[in-house]
């Protein structure tokens, strides 16, 4: 998990470990001891958005670009909850 501010910039889970709830502990310990409140996800992995989805998060913002200009669509999302 990599945090910048109050934003999560990015939060990885081996395959083996997903669906046992280790994201949710991860992203539940950064907004309660980071107060992250907004995030930035790849528009392309679904699974990920889905879960920020569920955790509270919504989009605000899209660009077709990451932030070095290569083309990777982000997906800037808020914390609602």
């Amino acid at each position: 998990m990599g945090i910048d501010g109050q934003r999560l910039e990015m939060l990885f889970v081996t395959p083996e470990k997903r669906g046992k709830g280790i994201g949710r502990q991860l992203l539940e310990y950064g907004i309660e001891k980071y107060a992250i409140s907004e995030l930035t996800v790849n528009a392309q992995n679904p699974l990920a958005k889905a879960f920020y989805i569920h955790m509270g998060f919504q989009v605000y913002k899209r660009t077709d670009f990451d932030e070095q200009g290569n083309p990777y669509p982000l997906l800037y999302m808020r914390r609602v909850i």
